[in-house]
């Protein structure tokens, strides 16, 4: 009894087991709020940017494309597979459901420059600088 006491006793003094503890409690928490889906790819220059986002098993009706301010916004929805009567799954990975992201663009996007294109599960979104976010150069008057 008095060893079990102090088996416990060492295991609750134990600083590796606190620090794993800690440390899978670090990682649970950072993945859980790095998980946006779907992921993107955003890359620019001075007057467009390009996103792009893998989402597979959608039809280019299935997915909606909004865009306000600098907010981009991408909406679609993936159904379940239809199972026959007698069938069940085995073994069920693939997601299925809404998904929504939005993404701050690194500028004011012109909402009527907004091109899209969905080709084999990827979506390429190109979007243009609106005008009034531009960079001007201002002259001078000298007196």
């Amino acid at each position: 009894m008095l060893l079990r006491e102090l088996e416990s006793i060492g295991s609750f003094l134990d600083p590796w087991k606190d620090f794993e503890r800690m440390n899978r409690s670090f990682f649970r928490n950072s993945l859980s709020r790095s998980r946006e889906f779907p992921l993107v790819n955003v890359w620019k220059d001075v007057n467009s940017a390009t996103l792009t986002t893998e989402i597979p098993g959608l039809d280019k009706a299935d997915i909606e494309i909004t865009v306000v301010g600098k907010n981009i916004t991408l909406r679609g929805e993936r159904t379940p597979e239809e199972l026959s009567e007698g069938e069940s799954y085995h073994r069920k990975e693939r997601w299925y459901g809404k998904l929504s992201r939005t993404i701050e663009m690194p500028f004011v996007i012109d909402a009527d420059k907004v091109s899209a294109q969905f080709k084999r599960g990827i979506l390429n979104v190109h979007v243009e600088r609106a005008e009034a976010d531009k960079p001007r150069k201002i002259s001078i008057i000298s007196e």
